[in-house]
């Protein structure tokens, strides 16, 4: 039988490339029907929100109830949280997903940790509040402060941060953690040089939706520590402040008389503020995952 014979399109063949084709499209459906609903909330708000922004609205406090001015306090304010949130949550989150990962075995006690993560994860954010509210500012004696936001943001994030970073080392080849063990190396040295450093661009993934979620969540730091209106910065983490999800909330269900363009442009501010340190932490993975080894 000839090579040419072998290799024939048959009906077969043409009906299995027509199904093909027909499922790329439905996926390429699906993807635009993803896509373009994000294109037009983003166009939506550069549209309405684009005549309020300025480098007043930028820089500048809140004045005249809250229906002119500026959003400053409130980026400010959102960087706070954020900051303190991440600082707490990253080193927690990928210190126990080390040891899940790496030194805890298949017990009983890792499988109800790993059921406690993940209900821990669907828990609503307004039941995070009230935990807050409870643990951090009254029993602790925190007060309504960013300390105590942040750590309520800290505990709402931390499933995601300890899920993705345990699929992150899960995914190092075991052959490297054997290699470094017939040459001697302890446990701790293999993750520290050989298994973070392949992992770091997923853990970065788990970073990355930490700090979207942070800065877009109202109901955590509503009772725990961002304030209506207050027209000048924090100085330290013991101190309230405002934030931009809270901001817009008030202006947009509160306060009568603001002028339409403002609640649009503070949440343009907020999206990209959000897509720039997600952009910025793309950018650092894709780096990373360069130069990963394999």
């Amino acid at each position: 039988m000839s090579t040419a014979a072998v290799f024939q399109t048959t009906e077969r063949t043409v009906a299995n490339r027509k199904k093909e084709r027909i499922f790329i499209g439905v996926l390429g459906i699906a993807t635009a029907l993803l896509i373009v609903p994000l294109l037009a909330i983003v166009g939506l708000l550069i549209v309405k929100g684009s005549p309020a922004l300025s480098y007043e609205f930028l820089f500048t406090a809140p004045v005249a109830g809250m229906t002119a001015g500026g959003i400053f306090p409130a980026i400010v304010g959102t960087l706070w949280l954020v900051g303190v949130s991440l600082a707490v949550a990253a080193p927690i989150g990928v210190f126990a997903a080390i040891y899940l990962n790496e030194y805890a075995g298949d017990t009983w006690i890792t499988r109800i940790i790993n059921l406690a993560i993940v209900n821990l994860a669907g828990v609503p954010s307004i039941v995070h509040a009230l935990f807050g509210v409870g643990a951090f500012v009254l029993f602790l004696g925190l007060g309504t402060s960013i300390l105590a936001a942040s750590l309520t943001l800290a505990v709402m994030t931390l499933p995601v941060i300890i899920a993705t970073t345990k699929e992150a080392l899960a995914a190092v080849p075991m052959a490297f953690r054997h290699a470094c063990w017939v040459l001697g190396a302890t446990r701790w040295q293999t993750i520290r040089h050989v298994v973070l450093p392949n992992s770091i661009a997923g853990i970065l993934t788990g970073v990355i939706l930490q700090v979207s979620r942070a800065a877009g969540e109202t109901a955590p730091i509503m009772f725990t520590g961002a304030a209506f209106y207050l027209p000048f910065l924090p100085q330290s983490v013991h101190d309230q402040c405002m934030a931009l999800s809270m901001h817009l909330f008030t202006v947009s269900t509160q306060v009568p008389n603001v002028p339409e363009a403002i609640p649009y442009a503070t949440a343009l501010v907020l999206l990209t503020l959000v897509m720039g340190v997600n952009l910025a932490s793309i950018l650092l993975r894709s780096y990373l995952r360069a130069r990963r080894k394999w």
